[in-house]
């Protein structure tokens, strides 16, 4: 064997060695991206399976606005629907309106002191609260999995093994700006 030949051999070799160090990376980084939204989506179980109580507990209270109740019944459909399919971005506009209309059913519980004061409704709201608080930890985790895999597979060299093997960007997952918004109250009382 000549020089060159186990120079290009060596060469090769190395080449190699880099390319399943790189792959394997891109694969622990696409599994923690899942891993992140798995971790999601058991908190928006749980928390789909709380709302309808929620829901039917202020149902019991007849003045309680059934505008508001409707809104979440729906908004919690859509969230359903958008983590059932793992559309990330119908699930953040979903989880908008969803928590938009959360804010409002507590807010308006405000006015209802036999509601606000109803074992059965703080119990619901306090864990409600702790689910959307955990969402919006675990939100944070997946989004910076999403952040690092996408950024890896657009580096250089790294984009060469990414493409060739369809690791593909995902998407962040971002709450609409109704999610964002305090809920109005003056609104709310003055309607």
């Amino acid at each position: 064997m000549s020089i060159t030949a186990a120079i290009i051999l060596g060469l090769t070799a190395v080449a190699l060695a880099y390319g399943v160090l790189v792959y394997n990376g891109l694969v622990s980084l696409k599994h923690n991206v899942a891993k992140a939204w798995a971790n999601i989506d058991v908190l928006l179980k749980q928390r789909h399976d709380e709302l309808p109580k929620l829901v039917e507990v202020c149902r019991q209270y007849k003045q309680f606005e059934e505008s508001t109740l409707t809104r979440v019944t729906e908004a919690r459909a859509r969230v359903a629907q958008a983590r059932e399919s793992h559309d990330v971005s119908a699930l953040g506009a979903a989880e908008g309106l969803l928590r938009a209309g959360l804010g409002q059913i507590f807010a308006v519980a405000e006015a209802y002191p036999e509601l606000k004061a109803n074992e059965h409704f703080m119990q619901l709201q306090t864990r409600i609260t702790a689910l959307e608080n955990g969402v919006a930890d675990r939100r944070e985790w997946y989004n910076e999995a999403v952040n690092v895999h996408n950024v890896r597979i657009e580096q250089f060299p790294d984009l060469i093994i990414a493409r060739m093997f369809g690791f593909d960007a995902q998407a962040l997952l971002q709450f609409a700006t109704a999610e964002k918004a305090d809920v109005d109250l003056k609104a709310l009382f003055n309607a």
